[in-house]
């Protein structure tokens, strides 16, 4: 894009947005944003938290029935944190949850009011520089600079920026704040989100129908597929764990909840033991004939491969969820797959019998 253009640009991307807005459950419109209707601070900074590393299709069912339970942020601060975190269950990056229920106290503190502008988002705990530019530009139409991964991918093939990620990012936060807008700053944030996920997407962006691609300097140099450029990420060290699954005579369930801090913080799980680079000594949470299922769980967290060792017993003791209480959509996926392994195995004959079936 030449200097000087920005302007023009963004009333094209503006005129795009107003007739191709995608229709999500927390967003307000152009049109009724050009009624008067105002997004709901609450909502946008939910769906925002919801949003990192998540893609949309799988938030919008997480958002509607966050919503129905929650209708304020007042009453989210009022919830029970292992309620949160069971509705929040399959989501992942649990840490999100925790600072999710943080912030919404901080903000219930204070008032019950979100601050209008990023430097007092910021503020809030759990709010990074991104989600409170997000919010800041979409519920209180502040000029602030939105960047996630489709505006820098959309920024990078305007300027044709080919210095790899993440070193580009200062550069990308300039270029997109060049072009961000004094008026209906939080129209544009959304309309670059938009862009970027249905027309500048990462595999054959849809040039031809793209409404700034006249100001775009990749594709006038054939090099939009290619952009960002990427630098090579290290492989994934791999670490080992033991998980147990236990069942009492009465059909019970052996639960824990995983300490605050760490992965899966705060969520409830199998016992087990420490996630090392090398496999683990035995450590089960109580005496029982425990048996070793023969397949083993996979899971890939962010930073890591994990493969747990799965073992079941039926026994006796104290801290068994019972049966009716216990839902396995409540676990953390990595939970899920091992109380899917374990149940696969008891129906196989593999395990002990589980008295009402697992």
């Amino acid at each position: 894009m030449r200097d000087g253009s920005e302007a023009e640009a963004g009333a094209a991307l503006l005129f795009w947005y107003d007739g191709h807005a995608r229709v999500m459950p927390w967003r307000v419109g152009p049109a009724e944003r050009a009624a008067g209707v105002r997004p709901d601070p609450y909502h946008v900074w939910l769906s925002e938290v919801m949003l990192q590393q998540t893609t949309v299709a799988a938030v919008r069912d997480y958002f509607r029935r966050f919503t129905a339970r929650w209708p304020s942020v007042a009453d989210l601060a009022a919830a029970e944190d292992g309620d949160v975190m069971a509705e929040w269950a399959g989501l992942g990056y649990y840490a999100r949850a925790r600072n999710l229920l943080k912030c919404a106290r901080a903000v219930a503190a204070a008032g019950g009011q979100f601050p209008a502008t990023a430097e007092g988002l910021r503020a809030l705990p759990g709010i990074g520089p991104y989600t409170a530019a997000a919010v800041a530009a979409i519920a209180f139409d502040e000029p602030a600079v939105v960047v996630d991964g489709n505006v820098e991918r959309v920024v990078a093939r305007l300027w044709a920026i080919e210095t790899p990620m993440p070193a580009a990012k200062p550069e990308l936060v300039d270029k997109a704040g060049r072009l961000t807008p004094q008026l209906r700053p939080g129209d544009h944030a959304q309309a670059m989100m938009d862009l970027g996920a249905t027309i500048c997407t990462p595999r054959n962006p849809a040039c031809a129908l793209c409404p700034v691609n006249a100001f775009c300097a990749a594709k006038a140099q054939g090099i939009a597929a290619e952009l960002p450029r990427k630098s090579p990420k290290p492989e994934k060290p791999t670490r080992f764990g033991l998980a147990y699954v236990a069942f009492d005579a009465a059909g019970g369930v052996l639960l824990e909840r995983r300490p605050e801090k760490g992965l899966l913080g705060g969520m409830l799980g199998f016992p087990g033991s420490d996630w090392a680079e090398t496999a683990p000594a035995p450590c089960p949470p109580l005496a029982a004939d425990w048996t070793q299922l023969s397949h083993e769980v996979r899971h890939t967290f962010t930073h890591f491969h994990l493969r747990l060792r799965v073992f079941v017993a039926q026994a006796e003791g104290e801290g068994f969820t019972p049966r009716q209480d216990f839902s396995p959509a409540a676990l953390p996926t990595v939970m899920r797959k091992v109380w899917d392994l374990a149940q696969a195995r008891a129906q196989a004959g593999a395990a002990p019998p589980h008295p009402r079936g697992i």
